[in-house]
């Protein structure tokens, strides 16, 4: 295969992860089935790893077998390239997710043009829902207008908000 049509297939892998890691976060993870292991990253994280962190070494199989197969298994060179895609992709994610957005590792990154920053909102409002149910907001490198993710949010009988940061009437009421 060509480095056009390899870097093409490799891009266009990257792509359609986005739609992939979608329909696996809406449709799994916000499941029955797979809430089990998702929930943890809704709650307080209480140490460096959290239940969540199991789909990671789910989805990174299919990239290594696939690059695997491309270089050791005669599988052909678009194994590899498709396995690469899916390997970068995964480092998007987890730069974006859990480094920049939820400061799992040290960092200074400030979003500061309009995509990243409607991003990272977009990914906030989704954490707004302590439930599985009446979420917003399933991907990660694309993200609707921030105001319809609110208005959706608002429109919900599904979702369980959390409370704000800060205090609750109750608390409040102690110090008046």
């Amino acid at each position: 295969m060509s480095w056009p049509a390899g870097l093409a297939l490799f891009v266009s892998t990257v792509l359609l992860m986005e739609g992939f890691a979608y329909v696996l976060h809406r449709f799994v993870m916000h499941s029955r089935l797979g809430w089990n292991w998702h929930e943890s990253h809704h709650r307080a994280r209480t140490g460096w790893f959290e239940r969540n962190d199991l789909y990671a070494v789910v989805f990174a199989l299919p990239s290594i077998l696939l690059i695997w197969g491309g270089l050791n298994g005669g599988w052909g060179d678009w194994a590899t390239w498709m396995g690469a895609g899916v390997a970068f992709y995964g480092v998007i994610y987890f730069g974006f997710h859990d480094v920049i957005v939820h400061g799992r590792l040290p960092h200074r990154i400030v979003p500061r043009s309009t995509y990243f920053k409607r991003i990272v909102q977009a990914h906030k409002l989704h954490h707004a829902v302590e439930s599985r149910d009446g979420a917003v907001s399933f991907g990660f490198l694309y993200a609707p207008p921030v105001e319809r993710l609110k208005q959706a949010l608002q429109a919900s009988r599904e979702a369980q908000l959390r409370r704000a940061r800060g205090g609750s009437t109750a608390r409040h009421e102690e110090r008046a």
